[in-house]
């Protein structure tokens, strides 16, 4: 959903609209390209400036997956990802586990942490057993990542 008090524009509410419909961890040339397909006059630069608008407004997240584009997704909360280099998969880590280092950095080092970004780069499972060329596009490995 749009962010409370944002200016709606149709040309946002369909950058939003393509994010959904990409499920997310979707970088700006892919929105583009899923616009194109209903609107293909639709103007690159118009889906960067809603994306910064969005963004800005909070109701979108940019991830920093690594090297390379910014991947795009809906904001919920605060997103820490673990991101295979061999596939582009990508784990969203679950806030509890942020938290509890959070916590050990303030109890066991009196360090206040203002902004924690959490970015894991690994080989997931199924890349680890069965060596291949890279994805095409970054897939969302399991919707969390748990420790047990």
């Amino acid at each position: 959903m749009l962010a409370p008090g944002m200016r709606r524009t149709a040309q946002r509410t369909e950058v939003y609209n393509a994010i959904v419909a990409l499920g997310g961890h979707c970088t700006a040339e892919e929105i583009t390209a899923e616009l194109h397909n209903t609107k293909p006059a639709f103007p690159r630069s118009t889906v960067y400036r809603a994306l910064d608008a969005l963004t800005a407004s909070g109701s979108v997240y940019a991830a920093h997956l690594g090297e390379g584009a910014t991947y795009y997704e809906l904001a919920s909360g605060d997103h820490h990802h673990a991101v295979c280099q061999v596939c582009g998969g990508v784990l969203h880590i679950q806030e509890e586990l942020v938290s509890e280092l959070e916590s050990h950095l303030q109890e066991g080092h009196h360090f206040k942490p203002l902004r924690t970004e959490v970015l894991v780069v690994g080989i997931c499972d199924s890349c680890s057993r069965n060596p291949s060329p890279r994805a095409a596009r970054r897939r969302t490995i399991d919707a969390h990542m748990h420790f047990t």
